[in-house]
């Protein structure tokens, strides 16, 4: 797999964002959905990467929205047919990579506890459990995490 910052507006990654909401949609009420848009996943302070196959086909993606020295990881997906690989780790891996050239020393993120999946794979790459960060309020589907970028 090949990882690179890539622009969210092609057809092939649009596929992705939209099976990702569409596994999410129906898990949790609209006020607990917390995905950010195509216009704001294309915004100058947003690293958005793709991972594509042998093949060149979009397998996985990611973001990561930089604050000042904070980046949120946001609209992070794989495909079902490209999980258990480790993808979703060396994706993360590679914005968290991206954001500390840029600054960050620290990253957050927000979950559903739906997604036991997610949680996982955040806490094996050292995020830990927190409160609610940002504009975030409480919200009982909510998990949010972060990790030092040591």
């Amino acid at each position: 797999m090949r990882i690179s910052l890539e622009t969210p507006n092609q057809p092939e990654v649009l596929q992705l964002i939209e099976e990702l909401d569409a596994f999410q949609k129906p898990l949790y009420p609209a006020e607990s959905h917390h995905g950010i848009d195509i216009a704001a996943l294309s915004a100058p302070h947003v690293l958005f990467a793709v991972a594509r196959d042998a093949q060149g086909h979009a397998a996985a993606c990611g973001a990561i929205v930089l604050e000042a020295t904070c980046g949120e990881i946001k609209r992070m997906y794989t495909r079902p047919a490209n999980r258990g690989q480790g993808l979703a780790r060396d994706l993360l891996g590679f914005l968290e990579g991206e954001a500390k050239q840029r600054g960050c020393s620290l990253f957050a993120l927000e979950t559903g506890y739906l997604q036991p999946e997610a949680i996982s794979l955040y806490e094996r790459c050292g995020y830990e459990r927190c409160g609610p960060f940002g504009g975030y309020a409480q919200d009982p589907n909510s998990v949010f995490m972060r990790k030092n970028a040591g």
